[in-house]
């Protein structure tokens, strides 16, 4: 696929905005090449490359907005499309919350792209295959993984005036290792934007290590302990709470956020001093676009916790509006501060804990409380004296994360999780945290 420029995606969207006889006209136009390679049991089992450039255009009569999407270019193409979604306006009902399509945005641009991803190729997806396979059968294991990588454009465009146009790329994997009995199993992900940073064999071996260790676990008997997170143990988690920092929710009633009586708890310290979170589109490790996409609405570095206290929380357009708020786009990262040890280093300072190496199958228990559910997998382990002393039988947990930022103590260097199919890419460190909710025994590996 040969992906649009900036001056060849200009012109496709000033021309489908030309066409337009609605009030106002807005023009998203993508373009991606996704490659991936799929493996398990030792052998790559599937393989693909897809690629595709759509355009969705929507227009608005009034407070009545139709939407239309195509991916094809040619002027008969584009103006059918427009008049596509011209009629479905004039049927649809009017949107009471409907708000004006936004005036142009001073888009700084961020480092989405990289050479490095856009040169993978085929050879390099089976590369990263056969370095995670060997290296597998090396150790007797059996390995199941998958490597995805992405590259691509974004442009959007309005009838106010608004433009912006962008390159991207990412990658991510992840890979299972497990024994030939399956009594020991590991587990690892990796997500970068510049595939120099990313090392399919390093990857690879902390998953065999996991797994050879993770043999004969014992059972722990549940209860609340001391854990240390890895950073992909607290991501999921994490992606809940920070999911529901909405402005509009809390105000509501809805929320972990909201204050007895009305109201939100914007400017409350809810969390631990240690706590302090930030969104930055320009996040050499964690770049993002810097727009949103949904709003077309420009992002901005902005803090979410301080030292603690609940410093921003997101507004849709409406609710900005309603609520005499200044709205900006909803941050499409998530970064932690934290400190200089590693996890092995965290460890050593803990005289009794549990390490986590994943937790998965989450599910809200109360959204007031941000209480989750969810089960440890892929390396459970017993800490004593600094060591880790044995594997232990999985476990089902019933913990909030907010409950969790209150209980730290220790972080960890923080370091990139997330990616490809998270809600936010996110910088996060390994957390050590104290009265961990552990309820019962879980028998998977």
């Amino acid at each position: 696929m040969k992906f649009l420029t900036e001056q060849e995606a200009k012109r496709i969207c000033d021309k489908v905005i030309a066409l337009s006889k609605a009030d106002e006209c807005e023009v998203n136009l993508t373009g991606r090449r996704t490659g991936n390679v799929r493996y398990a049991n030792n052998a790559v089992s599937t393989a693909g490359l897809t690629e595709d450039t759509t355009l969705a255009v929507s227009v608005a009569f009034g407070k009545r907005v139709g939407t239309a999407s195509i991916n094809e270019f040619d002027d008969k193409a584009l103006e059918r499309a427009v008049r596509r979604a011209e009629d479905t306006a004039r049927l649809a009902p009017e949107n009471p919350e409907f708000m004006p399509a936004p005036k142009a945005q001073a888009y700084k641009a961020s480092p989405t792209w990289s050479k490095n991803t856009a040169a993978i190729d085929p050879e390099y997806r089976a590369e990263v295959a056969f370095q995670s396979i060997a290296a597998a059968k090396k150790a007797k294991l059996q390995a199941a993984g998958f490597f995805n990588d992405v590259t691509g454009f974004d442009a959007v465009a309005n009838s106010n005036g608004l433009f912006g146009y962008q390159e991207l790329s990412n990658l991510g994997f992840t890979v299972t290792t497990r024994t030939e009995d399956g009594r020991g199993s590991g587990w690892v992900t990796r997500f970068a934007n510049d595939a120099g940073r990313f090392d399919a064999r390093e990857a690879s071996e902390v998953a065999i290590e996991k797994a050879v260790r993770s043999v004969d676990a014992k059972a722990l008997e549940p209860g609340r302990y001391t854990v240390i997170l890895e950073p992909a143990a607290t991501s999921d988690m994490l992606n809940f709470m920070f999911g529901a920092m909405d402005a509009r929710n809390a105000d509501e009633g809805r929320s972990y956020l909201s204050k007895k009586g009305g109201g939100n708890r914007l400017g409350e310290k809810l969390f631990d001093e240690q706590v302090n979170v930030w969104a930055d589109p320009w996040n050499a490790e964690v770049p993002v676009l810097p727009w949103d996409p949904n709003s077309m609405l420009a992002r901005e570095r902005t803090d979410i916790i301080k030292n603690g206290v609940v410093s921003a929380l997101d507004y849709t357009p409406f609710w900005a509006h309603k609520q005499g708020k200044r709205a900006i786009g909803n941050h499409g990262n998530i970064i932690m501060a934290g400190g200089s040890k590693s996890t092995e280093e965290l460890i050593a300072n803990t005289k009794k804990g549990v390490l986590v190496t994943r937790t998965w199958y989450i599910r809200m228990v109360d959204p007031q409380s941000q209480l989750l559910t969810g089960l440890t997998r892929d390396g459970t382990f017993y800490i004593e004296n600094g060591k880790i002393k044995h594997p232990v039988k999985n476990f089902r947990f019933n913990e909030s994360p907010v409950s969790m930022l209150n209980n730290i103590e220790e972080l960890g260097k923080p370091v990139v999780v997330g990616g490809t199919t998270s809600r936010f890419q996110m910088l996060l460190p390994a957390m050590k945290i104290r009265d961990f909710n552990f309820t019962s025994l879980s028998d998977a590996v």
